[in-house]
Order: C-alpha cells, then sequence, then structure tokens
C-alpha cells in the first residue's frame, strides 16, 4: 500500500517505462497471438491495461477521461501504445492536480471490497507486471524478441557480449 504519493509516482514511472517498452514491441500482426482460441489474445491483453487504468481510479473518484472498459481493441499496436501514453499522461495530470498523501489513506468500495486509494494504486502497478508476464509468452509464440525489464532477455545476454544463463 503506498502512503506517499511521491513514492507511488516514483514506482509508477519505472513501472510505466517497462509496460510501454512492451507495448512498443507488438506488431500488429502479433496482437491475435493468443494460447487458445478460448483465450485473450496479445491485443487483447494489452487493450486490459490500457483500459484499467481510467477504469480502475474512476472508482477512486479520479476522473480523467479515459478510454471506457468495454472499447474494441484497436487493429494497430501503434494506437494501443499510444493511448496507453494517452491515458497516463491525463491520469498523473490529475493525481497532482488533485490528491496528495492523506489521499492515499481514503477508502473506497473496489470490486467488492474496501480498499484505501493507496492500495488501490498499487493493485493497478501489480496488475500491470501481471499482464506484461503473460504478454512475453504471447510475444514469444508470435516470434518476437521480448525486451528486457527485469534485467536482461535472452537476446540481451549476447548483445552485452554474456551467455545467456542456463534454466
Amino acid at each position: 500500500m503506498f502512503t506517499s504519493l511521491a513514492t507511488f509516482l516514483l514506482s509508477w514511472e519505472k513501472e510505466s517505462e517497462s509496460t510501454e517498452k512492451i507495448l512498443d514491441s507488438l506488431t500488429d500482426d502479433s496482437l491475435n497471438q493468443s494460447v487458445t482460441i478460448d483465450d485473450r489474445t496479445l491485443g487483447r491483453i494489452a487493450w486490459h491495461i490500457v483500459t484499467t487504468i481510467p477504469e480502475m481510479l474512476e472508482k477512486t473518484g479520479l476522473l480523467f477521461g479515459g478510454i471506457k472498459e468495454n472499447a474494441p481493441v484497436p487493429n494497430t499496436a501503434k494506437t494501443i501504445a499510444d493511448s496507453y501514453r494517452e491515458v497516463n499522461k491525463a491520469m498523473l495530470t490529475e493525481i497532482k492536480k488533485h490528491w496528495n498523501d492523506q489521499t492515499l489513506l481514503q477508502e473506497r468500495d473496489m470490486y467488492g471490497e474496501s480498499w484505501t486509494i493507496g492500495t488501490t494504486l498499487n493493485v493497478l502497478i501489480n496488475h500491470q507486471i501481471h499482464h506484461r508476464g503473460q504478454m512475453t509468452v504471447l510475444m514469444r509464440q508470435a516470434g518476437l524478441k521480448a525486451p528486457g525489464i527485469m534485467g536482461p532477455s535472452r537476446e540481451d545476454w549476447g548483445q552485452l557480449g554474456m551467455e545467456a544463463p542456463t534454466v
């Protein structure tokens, strides 16, 4: 749970940069990749990350006119990545304008439970991390290179002049 707005903003900056790296690595052809026909596609997961930001924060009372949760998945990877940047920028502007450390202690009804806004922000970050992990697997299945996020990816080791660790 975040109790400091500055701490959240610092964490969010790193995590949103990581999400942007993943989104920027997608191609239009990769958006339809899924594990099975019954599972979300890579494009749907990416779009879910985008739409969850305004959806979740609207429940806290922070309104910034984002993309609606049920908006159709765009056909291009660039549209998804650009939409993420737009939603992210709008969210940060409104947070900085309307919230302070005390705001993070306020409780809200979130999905039938009572969460502090600080908890909601923590969940928002963890939500992105969770889906980025799913996306990297689908990216590999789609023939894309997964960018290094929490250290080098398999391909990055070679560029560093080192051999990738054996698993």
